[in-house]
């Protein structure tokens, strides 16, 4: 078996409230917030990128783990917003923590789910004995067109796990299960600078059908059940989906609470699940198991089955998700916009 070594996540200090966009385009405040059930979101500098972000996080992973950088066999980076249509982000990474040149390193794109599909590559890879170590990353600075719903809702982070043996492990990934299919619900052509999305292929189509069939699959293929299980993060495209397949699914509230962050940082895209996985490792106790399920558009979902060891102790040696969650500077809509490079005629 084999599982994280180390894990480490990081969100710009940056904030918007949903209120202010809103009042830009003269929506309803409230109705946006409980509409999405987003109240404010993580916006990243004008110097900061999903490569930088990656950065930060491999960072405290590495930290975390306690091992050189060189012994990463790989390094994996998924996001939909890496800096170069062509340049591997992958490389920028290894190169700033240190890893090169003796790994293999590469770009993965599946919309919000190419950081968990980054996990299960090295999952395997060190499962099969090729590496001891491979890093997988997670990481988005999400487009959102203005006016659009997407812009009260995408937010910007990243997380990072080193995925080891399983006696160095601080969670052991006891097995995954993917379900995938050709779903139009979100898209982004190349050279087009915000994405579009499919209405009525979003919900039910889309995410539902996706994290559903993930979730019970790796159930039924465990032979375990709901409540077999401490914690639950599904893809949290805004603050409502989640909660509302946790009811279809019988899984309780409070059980999903801890990995539940897009109200107060915004989707983060490929950091999504990744991030919300790292803020309930920073509280959960050895003994504990953890379902985390992904869900990319166009589209697919990852299912873990995951359980905390006794190493979990050593998370002691990086900063927790909360830091950078409660590290507030918030700006007018139009900081915001140049931030984000929203002018596009300068």
């Amino acid at each position: 078996m084999v599982g994280i070594v180390g894990y480490g996540a990081y969100v710009p200090k940056y904030r918007i409230k949903s209120e202010v966009i809103a009042k830009v385009w003269g929506e309803d405040p409230d109705r946006i917030k409980n509409g999405l059930g987003v109240y404010e979101k993580a916006v990243a500098s004008n110097d900061e990128d999903a490569a930088t972000l990656a950065v930060e996080a491999a960072k405290i992973a590495i930290q975390r783990a306690g091992i050189s950088p060189k012994k990463l066999g790989a390094l994996y980076v998924g996001s939909e917003s890496h800096p170069y249509a062509v340049k591997p982000t992958a490389t920028i990474v290894a190169e700033a923590i240190g890893a090169t040149p003796e790994l293999t390193a590469a770009d993965l794109e599946f919309a919000c789910k190419a950081g968990t599909a980054g996990i299960q590559m090295c999952m395997g890879l060190v499962g099969s004995g090729m590496m001891d170590y491979g890093m997988a990353i997670g990481t988005d600075t999400s487009q959102g067109r203005p006016g659009d719903a997407l812009e009260y809702s995408t937010g910007c982070g990243a997380a990072a796990y080193i995925i080891g043996k399983d006696a160095e492990s601080l969670a052991i990934i006891e097995d995954t299960y993917s379900y995938s299919t050709d779903t139009p619900d979100f898209w982004r052509r190349n050279g087009a600078d915000y994405p579009s999305h499919g209405g009525r292929f979003t919900g039910p189509p889309g995410y539902f059908k996706h994290v559903k069939a993930a979730t019970l699959g790796l159930l039924k293929k465990m032979g375990t059940k709901v409540e077999d299980y401490d914690y639950f993060v599904f893809h949290q495209p805004n603050g409502k989906f989640p909660r509302a397949v946790a009811k279809m699914l019988g899984v309780q509230p409070e059980k999903m609470e801890e990995g539940l962050l897009t109200p107060y940082i915004g989707n983060t895209y490929s950091g999504s699940s990744p991030l919300g996985l790292a803020n309930v490792l920073d509280v959960a106790k050895a003994g504990d198991r953890i379902f985390v399920t992904s869900f990319g558009s166009g589209a697919g979902s990852d299912a873990f089955s995951i359980r905390v060891t006794d190493n979990i102790r050593n998370r002691e040696r990086g900063k927790p998700a909360s830091y950078f969650i409660g590290q507030k500077e918030y700006l007018d809509y139009a900081t915001y916009a140049k931030y984000r490079r929203k002018f596009k005629g300068m």
